[in-house]
């Protein structure tokens, strides 16, 4: 008889072994005991039970006070919002509206409010429907009768509607949220690749080295041949606030005053800030700089113009390398000892890229958000494919480049607006190479407005899909290798600048709203939720401190799509917003060491009087009096804030789709809709730059 093989015994919960025995004392000094087995008596006692009424009082009442702090911090942020959504929106106190003055803006605009309109009339529908109980009619298991036999109108026109939406609007939706997703999950692979570059990198601890020392400290009246002459360009244009302290930091650059030159590129149109520069220009040439002030009349090309005008000079010609600086950075003393060397024995070199370091990062929320793009940018995006491709995008400044490539490629061109990615495209086909040093930081600035970010972001975004109609017969027809033509096409344009806006736009502004309206095109939560967050996850690893801002992150960057994408649109089409150009506002920040070191500096002038060289009374008389306007001129400019209309119309739209998703029961979908939907709603009311830290 074969073995009985009953294993349920062995897992019972209840199993007891021996009889039970009850014990008795008659002494009321010893308690009555219960027996119940022959273990029980040394199983572990219940933590609550040696609680009295007294404890588990006082550990109700603090959970309840925690939770009504909780629930009267959520409904003073409520309050809060509230009151700027009546303050700004309803009565406009304070606030000026953005103008669209493109066409293209106005057709965006109107297509989102026709979207807007359709959801809200379609979320009427779906709640009279939930109401009346007919939303069970999208069981599949349950009958669903014909329209004859049903009574009443809106009823028989709900029942077409479920059918008319299955049968012709979800098989549209679900085609075009499968390519998106498709591009989605490219986009999302392109960043792994780049993450694990950048890992290795970090592991092998690969960067550019100088090979050997190329000063010779020892002797230096014989090593000036060492130092090549460098010229230094800082284009400005009214930058009323930045433009001291740019001019201060390049004239402190350590290197030999007789083989550098400073050009001060001035394109403002204002007067008075001419006067003011060129008062900092007279001061710093007097001190013994060679620095140079131009201006021009006529303000053609924007940046590219004036750096063409700049490099047509004569006296250019004897210079080898030229650093560009926008006029709100600060480079250090040492910075062309740590880029100028690497030119040293590499005649293929053709630009240093140095990294930005921001000194207003954790000014307020839109700053922290920016940061986090900007590091990922530097440190993952410029270094990996500096270190495996010799080739990225110029960012513009804190860069030296080769003279002889900037010749050989053209020189600066007027035809976009982004010229830096121009020439580094040109320099690239002619077979220069790129080096990116990560370790060599330039203090700048971030914008600290919505409004002023907004307007960098559409420069940032039309200029390069406007190059890239006008390189691609360059690219193609190029001698460079055929894998190298791929990656400038495929990934460098094609992924990183038209895919990503298209799609953030379309998947979480426009299909996904839908779909809460057509059910059978429903996205899956790991393209909502998932994929989204770990992608957000590694763009944040290089800046650890950012962690926790992930999810603001994320959907500030999917409420940002609305302007990359229109920027994108423009650009492609060559409409008239993608030849527009205005110059980023900036606030005027200095790091703590430079604040220290004017200080000390202006304690050190106070003790020594200070003697201008070739200056007559007139000069110095002109030169107070321009001090003086400067002083009187910084008057508090009261902040207007503006609201737009587009993030507004998306903001409703993703509200209307939360609500409708409450309809379906759709937890994750009704959170992401509508934490979304607020985001917009605070960027549409100019709430995001604002004291947010």
């Amino acid at each position: 008889m074969a073995p009985r093989l009953d294993f349920s015994n062995w897992w019972a919960k209840d199993t007891r072994k021996g009889n039970p025995v009850v014990v008795t004392m008659e002494n009321p000094n010893f308690s009555v005991v219960e027996i119940d087995g022959p273990d029980s008596a040394f199983r572990p006692v219940e933590k609550s039970r040696g609680k009295n009424a007294k404890q588990v009082t006082w550990v109700l009442l603090l959970k309840a006070n925690r939770a009504v702090g909780c629930v009267a911090w959520l409904a003073t942020v409520l309050w809060a919002l509230l009151g700027a959504i009546k303050k700004r929106l309803i009565h406009r106190q304070g606030v000026t509206l953005a103008s669209e003055k493109l066409g293209k803006g106005k057709l965006l605009f109107r297509v989102i409010r026709v979207f807007l309109v359709t959801a809200l009339a379609m979320l009427a529908f779906e709640v009279v429907a939930y109401l009346q109980g007919w939303h069970y009619f999208n069981n599949p298991s349950l009958h669903i009768p014909k329209t004859s036999d049903l009574e009443g109108v809106l009823h028989m026109v709900y029942v077409a509607w479920l059918t008319f939406r299955a049968d012709y609007i979800a098989p549209l939706i679900q085609a075009l949220s499968k390519f998106c997703v498709l591009l989605f999950l490219i986009q999302s692979a392109d960043r792994m690749v780049l993450c694990l570059g950048c890992l290795w990198i970090k592991y092998k601890k690969i960067k550019p080295r100088i090979v050997g020392d190329p000063f010779k400290s020892d002797d230096l009246e014989g090593s000036g041949y060492e130092f090549p002459m460098v010229l230094v360009q800082i284009p400005m244009c009214n930058e009323k606030e930045v433009y001291e302290q740019s001019i201060s930091a390049v004239c402190q650059l350590d290197w030999p005053k007789d083989r550098i030159l400073i050009q001060v590129l001035d394109d403002s149109d204002d007067e008075s800030i001419q006067w003011l520069i060129k008062a900092e220009v007279t001061k710093w040439s007097q001190r013994g700089i060679n620095i140079i002030y131009r201006h021009r009349l006529v303000r053609t090309g924007y940046k590219a113009g004036n750096l063409k005008s700049a490099m047509g000079c004569d006296y250019v010609k004897g210079y080898e390398f030229v650093a560009i600086f926008d006029a709100d950075f600060q480079p250090n003393p040492d910075f062309l000892k740590q880029t100028v060397p690497h030119f040293k024995d590499n005649p293929e070199l053709g630009l240093v890229q140095a990294r930005w370091s921001f000194v207003n990062k954790d000014e307020n929320l839109l700053t922290r958000l920016q940061n986090i793009n900007l590091c990922f940018h530097f440190e993952v995006e410029q270094q990996v494919n500096g270190v495996f491709l010799n080739f990225f995008g110029f960012n513009g400044t804190a860069g030296v480049w080769r003279i002889k490539a900037l010749e050989e490629s053209g020189g600066w061109l007027e035809r976009t607006t982004v010229e830096d990615m121009d020439i580094a495209v040109r320099a690239h086909l002619n077979g220069w190479k790129f080096i990116f040093l990560n370790d060599v930081k330039v203090l700048c600035e971030v914008p600290e407005s919505y409004e002023a970010y907004r307007k960098q972001q559409h420069r940032w975004h039309s200029g390069p899909m406007q190059l890239f109609r006008l390189c691609l017969p360059a690219i193609i027809t190029s001698k460079i290798s055929v894998c190298k033509k791929a990656n400038m096409i495929l990934l460098f344009f094609l992924l990183r600048k038209l895919i990503l806006p298209f799609y953030s736009f379309t998947l979480f502004c426009i299909i996904l709203p839908l779909t809460m309206f057509v059910p059978e095109a429903e996205l899956p939560v790991w393209v909502i939720c998932y994929v989204p967050v770990f992608m957000s996850f590694l763009n944040i690893l290089p800046a650890p401190k950012s962690f926790p801002f992930i999810v603001p992150y994320l959907l500030f960057e999917n409420t940002m799509s609305v302007t990359k994408f229109n920027a994108m649109i423009s650009g492609l089409f060559q409409l008239g917003s993608s030849y527009e150009w205005v110059v980023t506002k900036k606030a005027g920040r200095s790091s703590e060491s430079d604040l220290l070191a004017v200080a000390e500096k202006d304690s050190k002038t106070m003790n020594q009087p200070q003697i201008y060289r070739g200056a007559s009374e007139s000069d110095l008389s002109e030169l107070n009096q321009i001090k003086e306007q400067k002083e009187a001129a910084q008057v508090p400019v009261k902040k207007v804030n503006k609201i737009y209309r587009k993030e507004l119309a998306l903001a409703f739209l993703l509200l209307t789709a939360s609500v409708r998703s409450l309809l379906s029961a759709q937890g994750v979908h009704f959170y992401f809709l509508l934490f979304q939907g607020v985001t917009f709603l605070l960027v549409g009311l100019d709430l995001i730059g604002e004291q947010m830290s």
